[in-house]
């Protein structure tokens, strides 16, 4: 990864790598709330309630299921390859890593000069 983050050149295949990651990031979201509706639909007694949960747990898996869908369609998820599952996770590890190693903020922040007119003018 070059350090030049600043270079409209540099950022090839970003918006997939981002795209990939909300995705990743909205399917275990979706699976966690899907877990959190189980374990509160086995800790209502009130039979409306549970209906309700039961219709909300039903619709969390179909949207699991969409997202799950969509990813393998992309080739963002390989759930059944758990190869080219970890060297998809290495590459998204490894980015991560040289991102965060990234100058983002330069030492000095002073702001003087950067304006039309100064305060002392």
């Amino acid at each position: 990864m070059n350090n030049d983050y600043l270079d409209p050149s540099n950022a090839l295949n970003m918006p997939e790598m981002a795209d990939m990651t909300f995705a990743m990031d909205f399917l275990i979201r979706a699976k966690e709330g899907v877990r959190n509706t189980a374990t509160a639909l086995t800790e209502t007694i009130s039979p409306d309630a549970r209906a309700l949960l039961r219709a909300q747990l039903y619709q969390g898996i179909a949207m699991h299921q969409e997202i799950t869908d969509l990813m393998i369609s992309k080739k963002w998820f390989h759930p059944y390859g758990l190869q080219e599952q970890f060297q998809l996770d290495m590459l998204g590890a490894l980015n991560a890593v040289q991102i965060g190693g990234m100058d983002l903020f330069p030492g000095d922040t002073s702001r003087k000069g950067m304006f039309d007119r100064t305060p002392d003018e």
